[in-house]
């Protein structure tokens, strides 16, 4: 039996692998201590949870329009609305089960054999096998680290070819943390204008952000822009609703009917009750975002500390997200147990096998040389494992 090229080229996403393997050690009765998932460790609200409740005693679990609610729609505009200053119409919405999913609409409406789509590295692990899905060729931009990596007009102009079709834009960034400035913004839409490509702004952590920095659509720059740029968003990590499996996109009307006759034909509606909670998630009491957001600055704040007080050690500093990247790169090639520690994913395989501390290899980021670490976690447990990791690290030789 032969299997389709394309897929035949997917690995299984590494994040989850990592997660799976200290989910099998903790069943096991050892005390992992888990720096992996990209999800916080905190409860979904109570009043969205009770409005899925009602939602499923009112008997609202039937198949529902393929796109979505009009009343989950129009959160979903008010939302842009009010926090991007961004307008759209009904039909430029699409409710999908989740920010992968609009990934995979909008790259399956655009992409033939062949088309490339320019990707920052460090990337989200999913992108460039979403584009491979869809049929297009990931093309990795090679980004500095004194660009903060992201997109320059150099690297743009150094990636770019005649088959060039779309553009992923990732602020705040995972799993860096960087966000692009209202300048760097608008470098990328002028260089998509004279290139004609789309973009795609991933916009999933846009309200966390510790600090001075502040989040800008792409699509709020110019009338070109806006009709170009396909936004996509969630309630993953803004509501801690990752396992609910909720997102949305707003894109120009022509694309967005297209990306909605794709999830009619692969999903259909997002599952229905959930909408319901949705629409209190956008409609309700926000207060809980910027508690949240709160809670991981002063964890970021704790974990750059502890990676400061390790000698050798480095890191990328988050301004968003909740990721920090530690550089690792003066520990490959040391030895441990008498072996040397060869990549990020030989590292991150002894610190758990051995330490019982979970992250997440930079090479699954393109980025060798560091791992990722969350801190959607406790802080005590934040701490802990920091003291395995400086005990790991002394080990080495």
């Amino acid at each position: 039996m032969h299997y389709s090229l394309k897929t035949r080229k997917l690995a299984p996403s590494i994040t989850l692998a990592i997660t799976a393997k200290a989910r099998e050690l903790k069943a096991e009765g050892k005390q992992v201590i888990g720096f992996g998932a990209g999800e916080p460790d905190f409860d979904t609200p109570k009043n969205i949870v009770d409005a899925c409740k009602k939602a499923l005693e009112e008997g609202k679990t039937k198949y529902l329009p393929a796109t979505g609610i009009n009343e989950l729609k129009d959160a979903v505009i008010a939302k842009f609305k009010r926090d991007n200053d961004l307008s759209y119409t009904r039909d430029q919405i699409v409710i999908s089960t989740g920010g992968k999913q609009c990934l995979h609409n909008v790259l399956t409406a655009m992409l033939d054999p062949g088309d490339e789509v320019l990707i920052a590295k460090p990337y989200w692990v999913s992108y460039p096998d979403l584009v491979t899905i869809a049929g297009g060729t990931p093309v990795i931009v090679d980004t500095q680290e004194e660009d903060d990596y992201k997109f320059t007009r150099e690297n743009l102009e150094k990636s770019v070819s005649p088959r060039t079709k779309v553009i992923i834009v990732n602020s705040p960034n995972n799993p860096t943390g960087t966000i692009y400035s209202l300048e760097e913004l608008r470098m990328i839409a002028d260089f998509c204008k004279e290139k004609d490509l789309l973009i795609i702004s991933d916009e999933i952590y846009e309200p966390l952000i510790y600090g001075e920095e502040k989040h800008h659509s792409i699509a709020t720059l110019s009338e070109d822009a806006y009709n170009r740029t396909v936004v996509i968003n969630a309630l993953s990590k803004a509501y801690a609703m990752t396992g609910w499996r909720l997102g949305y996109s707003a894109a120009p009307k022509e694309l967005a009917k297209i990306m909605g006759n794709i999830q009619s034909h692969t999903t259909s509606n997002s599952t229905s009750f959930v909408q319901y909670a949705a629409l209190e998630a956008l409609n309700g009491d926000q207060s809980f975002i910027p508690v949240m957001n709160e809670e991981f600055r002063k964890r970021r704040d704790y974990m750059v500390s502890r990676a400061d007080a390790i000698p050798g050690l480095d890191y990328i500093y988050p301004k968003g997200a909740f990721y920090l990247m530690l550089d690792i790169r003066n520990f490959i090639g040391k030895r441990y147990k008498g072996q040397p520690i060869t990549s990020s994913l030989d590292f991150a395989d002894k610190l758990l096998s051995d330490y019982l501390v979970a992250v997440v290899p930079g090479s699954g980021f393109g980025l060798e040389g560091f791992v990722r670490l969350s801190y959607a976690i406790r802080q005590e447990a934040i701490g802990q494992g920091f003291d395995r990791i400086q005990e790991f690290l002394a080990s080495l030789s």
